[in-house]
């Protein structure tokens, strides 16, 4: 049976199967959110295709996404990581990951997790847009805007409003399928 569906993952596997499993469902694990987070990251002027083929070479580069030890990383490891030709060798992306990580574990201490201080900006629910095409769908939106500046403040770099905004859409703290899409009931 064929399911009507947003129209960007078109044919690609990889694609249709983050938009049928993963994108726009609600994520509240920190260390979920830290991952996509720092995939948020390495796509800024990239195509998130090209993070996704990348995914699991990041999953391996970056001890699982464990922020811990991410915090601890030290020259050699930064030059590991500069040479893997299997990630986004971008060196500015590469040390915002690690300040990232730190500035990740501060919100942790001070609201408990990372992610009572995040959905905070949602009000603890996802918001359910009724977009009927792609075209409606903002890059960036007010609640954005003031997470992008908020996490700035606290020191995290790679983060501006448009980041954070594919953030929210993909754990789900906002839910951005076309109501045409099978989706967009079911997350």
């Amino acid at each position: 049976m064929n399911k009507t569906r947003c129209e960007w993952p078109k044919n690609n596997a990889l694609y249709l199967n983050y938009h049928d499993t993963e994108w726009g469902v609600p994520v509240y694990d920190d260390d979920k959110l830290f991952e996509f987070l720092i995939l948020e990251t390495f796509q800024a002027g990239l195509s998130w295709i090209t993070v996704l083929r990348k995914r699991e070479n990041f999953r391996k580069a970056l001890d699982n996404f464990d922020y811990k030890k991410i915090t601890k990383y030290n020259d050699k490891k930064f030059e590991e990581l500069i040479n893997n030709a299997g990630i986004i060798r971008n060196k500015l992306k590469i040390k915002a990951t690690i300040s990232n990580a730190i500035a990740f574990m501060e919100i942790q201490k001070e609201f408990g997790s990372f992610s009572k201080y995040i959905w905070n900006f949602v009000d603890g629910k996802p918001i359910v847009n009724q977009w009927k095409s792609m075209h409606e769908i903002p890059a960036t939106t007010e609640i954005s805007d003031r997470l992008a500046k908020d996490l700035k403040k606290r020191g995290f770099k790679f983060v501006g409003s448009t980041i954070i905004y594919a953030h929210m859409q993909a754990t789900g703290m906002v839910n951005d399928h076309v109501t045409s899409c099978y989706r967009h009931a079911e997350v």
